[in-house]
């Protein structure tokens, strides 16, 4: 299957995954007290601002899908010299913030679900970026994936 179909398919699961852990009922298989409401509020709003700032930093290099553009450039400065998928790190805080918030075991494994799935859709979007830029597989070796390491200097680019 080519690349840009599997990376098409991948946003199609990505869009559906979201959606219906949005949409999924809070729960009861624990409780929600108005500190966990709140956290889960705050984690998620970091989030949305983190994947919009990395999102702006792209600016028309962001593609909806995890192929590179033609002609484009690695990006490794900004929120890119903390970790190597900045727009994901910030969906994936958005996913603990609901997780939090819905007191629900469905919700939870959904959740997790979809922190696996953006695992591979990294490791794929990441086997492309290394072919066309040599220069990923060191900016990878020292710069994490999703969660920025404060003790490392960040990548610079």
């Amino acid at each position: 299957m080519e690349r840009r179909t599997i990376g098409w398919l991948l946003v199609a699961a990505q869009v559906v995954l979201i959606l219906v852990l949005v949409l999924l009922p809070s729960g009861d298989a624990w409780p929600t007290p108005n500190w966990l409401e709140v956290t889960g509020l705050a984690i998620g709003g970091l989030g949305a601002v983190w994947a919009l700032v990395a999102a702006l930093r792209l600016g028309e290099r962001l593609t909806p899908t995890p192929v590179p553009r033609d002609g484009g450039q690695l990006r490794t400065d900004g929120p890119y010299a903390h970790v190597r998928h900045p727009i994901y790190t910030g969906v994936l805080l958005i996913v603990v913030g609901i997780i939090l918030r819905s007191g629900s075991a469905l919700v939870l494994a959904l959740g997790l679900a979809t922190i696996g799935f953006f695992h591979a859709k990294a490791r794929f979007e990441e086997g492309l970026l290394a072919e066309r830029f040599p220069e990923y597989r060191t900016y990878a070796a020292r710069t994490p994936r999703f969660v920025p390491a404060p003790w490392r200097r960040p990548t610079t680019g």
